[in-house]
């Protein structure tokens, strides 16, 4: 092994210890009790096992997999929407010919520069008057047009022979026979790195969720963590850290199952030009 292969491999190992050791942090506090966190101690490790405790008092105190089922839900209803709008419109702009093509894949390029955060108080205003919030459609509808979905599938289908795409329509196919039984198989990489994305970006989003979200019971995982502070009774750092690990971990295990996807997804052109 030369030097440029071992500067290599620690800048890797330095690189997935600074990663991970927030996260071991998180599951050392999970499973610690409050003397322990408070102790001033930077061991990740607990001297007295208290997680028990704390993960049931997690499940006790709060909903927390009412919460989870919810994100779960609106991340699902996210990601069909996006990918049933974002894949004809991305096969339109890599695949087909018409008048003022780039112009619109300009725009979905501005698109990309523009943060919910803008649009966040006419979007709002236009729910509370047609009394949509605090409901499921709320959390949903302002994000199932992605010009970042757009973007990412176009590059990809630019990846795809033209040649294959003439060939089926000189067997008679029509342009969404041609997006649903040539182009879909080829797109599950691509489908499945922006299904990560996405999931990861709209689970993790408090913003929007603290705005419209009234009810309890609607309450995403990120709204949920929020009830284990409190202004009177102090936070409960230990649950707290279990109801974090509870929350990232559907996150963790889905990407691990499509890691491989994932990964093919990027090297096989679904961020090429």
């Amino acid at each position: 092994m030369n030097c440029r292969a071992i500067l290599r491999l620690a800048l890797l190992i330095g690189l997935v210890v600074l990663f991970l050791a927030p996260y071991a942090y998180m599951l050392g506090f999970s499973v610690k009790p409050a003397s322990e966190i408070f102790g001033g101690s930077l061991s990740p490790l607990p001297t007295s096992f208290a997680g028990f405790a704390n993960y049931v008092g997690v499940i006790q105190r709060r909903p927390l997999l009412l919460h989870l089922a919810n994100g779960a839900v609106v991340c699902a209803g996210i990601l069909f929407f996006q990918l049933l709008f974002a894949l004809p419109c991305a096969y339109a702009l890599a695949k087909l010919r018409f008048a003022g093509r780039e112009a619109v894949f300009g725009l979905v390029l501005f698109g990309l520069l523009i943060p919910i955060q803008v649009t966040a108080l006419p979007i709002y205003a236009g729910f509370a008057g047609l009394r949509l919030l605090d409901t499921y459609g709320a959390l949903i509808v302002p994000f199932v047009s992605s010009a970042f979905a757009v973007f990412l599938f176009r590059q990809f289908f630019r990846s795809i022979p033209d040649e294959m795409i003439d060939a089926a329509r000189l067997d008679g196919l029509g342009e969404i026979s041609i997006l649903v039984r040539v182009v879909l198989p080829l797109t599950l990489p691509a489908a499945t790195a922006f299904g990560i994305f996405s999931v990861v970006s709209h689970w993790n989003d408090l913003f929007w969720p603290l705005i419209v979200v009234r009810s309890p019971e609607l309450n995403t995982p990120p709204l949920g963590l929020l009830a284990f502070r409190s202004a009177e009774a102090g936070d409960r750092y230990g649950e707290l850290m279990a109801a974090t690990v509870l929350v990232t971990a559907p996150l963790i295990l889905v990407f691990l199952v499509a890691q491989r996807r994932f990964v093919e997804g990027i090297s096989l052109g679904a961020l090429k030009g």
